[in-house]
């Protein structure tokens, strides 16, 4: 089975623009990808939160009410859902002082993937063998 790996990089705040929304969005997408494709073939896109992109991470925040856009809570439960693989990178999480209780979790949902965190070494490999790169 021939399946390409594309990574998702996420590094821009979820505040002032959809550019995060967008990312998770487009990895989601992939999932209707595999009907394009031939027998034998897949894409598996593995979304990786970065620098102050791990702040689209926190649940609970109120994002409609203080900028007046949609929060990417909701895009990173449906991704989680549909078992896309979301890492949020260990290092910056310390650096922001923001414990891994307060995460994004889909279980209400049903979902049985959950945010992995891991440190940036992790992150680098997954990066290194991804084909494509997106940055959002």
């Amino acid at each position: 089975m021939s399946v390409i790996e594309v990574g998702f990089i996420i590094q821009r705040p979820p505040y002032k623009s959809e550019t995060s929304t967008l990312g998770v969005t487009h990895a989601i997408s992939y999932q209707v990808v595999d009907m394009l494709l031939e027998e034998g073939q897949g894409v598996t896109p593995k979304v990786c939160f970065i620098g102050e992109g791990v702040l689209n991470c926190i649940s609970g925040q109120k994002a409609m009410e203080n900028y007046g856009v949609t929060s990417i809570e909701s895009h990173i439960k449906n991704a989680l859902l549909v078992d896309l693989d979301l890492y949020v990178c260990k290092e910056d999480l310390e650096r922001f002082g923001i414990s891994e209780d307060r995460l994004i979790d889909a279980e209400d949902m049903g979902a049985d993937k959950k945010l992995q965190v891991v440190p940036f070494s992790e992150i680098q490999k997954i990066l290194n063998n991804s084909k494509h790169l997106l940055v959002f």
